[in-house]
């Protein structure tokens, strides 16, 4: 039997203390052996939009923000593998490379009606399960012909976006982001 995953995969531009309340909160939920942090190489459906920081910086602050974190992990293949990250190529390497079937997908609400539109939806709704997360002010809806569940969060009204806007406007994060993200903020000059 291979152990139960879940995948949350973002940009993670930069990781807050919502990101791993839900990752924590899915791993206890659902009976979770491992959540990877999967770090979005090139956010396919954002960098069009928006200057995205560069990847090794945001796997790294990802990986600090995870000291002592049981059962966390951060996860670097979509950046490995380079070019636009796919979650179906993601699902399709952790069977290839670790044999798990029927993973765990983690989205929060606001992306749940998006799945449709995401690359070979119709292959990936097969292949995973999703847990659907609560966020404050998107409804908490399941996306339709998808095997999903849905899980309140802890109702943390954070947003990497609000974070990247305070840094850059000179005011504390403090609380928002793990004191090793603020660091890693400062000593690399980002959003500033």
């Amino acid at each position: 039997m291979s152990e139960g995953i879940g995948l949350f995969g973002g940009t993670f531009d930069p990781p807050h203390v919502g990101h791993l309340a839900a990752a924590r909160r899915c791993r206890e939920a659902l009976g979770l052996d491992r959540v990877l942090l999967v770090v979005a190489n090139d956010p396919w459906q954002k960098s069009p939009g928006r200057t995205v920081s560069p990847a090794q910086d945001r796997l790294a602050m990802v990986e600090e923000s995870l000291d002592g974190e049981d059962g966390l992990e951060a996860c670097s293949w979509e950046i490995d593998r380079g070019g636009p990250s796919y979650t179906i190529d993601t699902v399709e390497q952790l069977r290839r490379v670790e044999g798990v079937d029927d993973p765990w997908v983690i989205v929060g609400s606001d992306l749940a009606r998006t799945l449709d539109t995401w690359e070979r939806a119709d292959e990936l709704r097969h292949l995973v399960r999703v847990a659907v997360m609560s966020r404050p002010g998107s409804p908490l809806e399941l996306p339709s012909g998808w095997r999903a569940v849905a899980l309140e969060s802890d109702d943390l009204d954070i947003s990497s976006s609000a974070v990247r806007a305070a840094v850059g406007a000179g005011r504390s994060v403090a609380g928002r982001v793990p004191d090793s993200v603020i660091r890693h903020i400062e000593s690399r000059g980002l959003y500033a």
